[in-house]
């Protein structure tokens, strides 16, 4: 009720633990604390929080737009309603090396378990875009040398993500990961690689965990936690899924009341209240009240004698 009773510590622990080569944990994108609460339940591992959901929350495209304390609340909200370690996107750290070491902290206070980095020029654009720009590699590396150095639980996971596959080549970009490892990425995440034999090449040339992007209408496509497995691979996100989902059926039922006049068509794929009650443990609620306010105000000294509403 109200909070997780798993310390950011404990997540941060987890999340580690999950990450082993060849594990293919798989991490859903929670574009809310209420999708946060489903991942759980249906027995993921742990939680995506993508930076282009945030931003597209905002009505804002995926181009650097979003601020830091936009993020970490966010993130926040999210990491406090589920046990599961969550990791967000930081996009490229939100300012020079400096503010990067703010954002880790930033981040550690929301209670997140670790955040991945990346290697564009800000303001950046969606992964799975072309006209991408890299900035160099002493830029990239600093990035993540103060992440590392600004971080205080040293269980706080710190991923490098690069871009440079789309502009330099594999060969360029497995050896900007290689030294974005040597200064303190903790796990690597490629992005837009173009199929599961480079994904096999860049687990093969790491010594750390290595994340797959499996993003609708991207570059990559989507494999399967089990081919991805067998390529080395030790996480999988699944970043804008349950936002396109959500979205998608929220356009339909509009659809559905201007055409016919009521929703009632669409009601059968809803969830319903009980489905949504039991999502959010109202009971558990309904229990903490009761154990709460466990009496009743005598008649005679009450100024507003209307009778209480009853719950819906």
């Amino acid at each position: 009720m109200l909070s997780s009773p798993r310390t950011a510590a404990q997540k941060r622990r987890d999340l580690r633990t999950l990450l082993a080569p060849g594990a293919a944990r798989p991490f859903p994108g929670a574009f809310t604390p209420l999708s946060a609460k489903l991942i759980e339940e249906k027995g993921f591992p742990g939680v995506y929080i993508s930076g282009a959901v945030i931003a597209n929350e905002l009505g804002l495209p995926d181009v650097g737009l979003t601020t830091l304390s936009e993020v970490a609340a966010r993130g926040a909200q999210i990491a406090r309603s589920t046990d599961l370690p969550c990791l967000i996107d930081a996009d490229t750290g939100f300012g020079e090396p400096m503010n990067v070491a703010r954002t880790i902290q930033e981040f550690e206070d929301a209670g997140l378990a670790g955040c991945h980095i990346e290697d564009q020029v800000n303001p950046k654009r969606c992964g799975h875009l072309d006209g991408k720009t890299m900035v160099d590699l002493d830029t990239a590396v600093q990035r993540i040398r103060a992440a590392a150095d600004g971080r205080r639980d040293e269980d706080f996971l710190i991923m490098a993500r690069t871009d440079l596959r789309a502009t330099d080549g594999l060969e360029a970009a497995i050896e900007r990961m290689r030294a974005l490892v040597d200064a303190g990425a903790d796990a690597i995440f490629p992005e837009a690689l173009k199929d599961l034999g480079e994904f096999e090449r860049v687990c093969a040339a790491l010594d750390v965990p290595v994340l797959a992007n499996m993003t609708e209408f991207g570059k990559s496509r989507l494999f399967t936690r089990e081919q991805l497995a067998s390529a080395g691979v030790a996480m999988v996100i699944y970043p804008v899924t349950l936002l396109r989902s959500a979205m998608g059926a929220a356009e339909r039922v509009l659809e559905t009341i201007l055409e016919t006049g009521t929703q009632e068509a669409r009601v059968p794929e809803m969830l319903t209240r009980a489905r949504l009650y039991e999502l959010v443990d109202y009971e558990s609620y309904d229990r903490f009240d009761t154990s709460v306010f466990d009496f009743e105000v005598p008649a005679e000294h009450r100024t507003d004698l209307t009778p209480p509403s009853t719950k819906e």
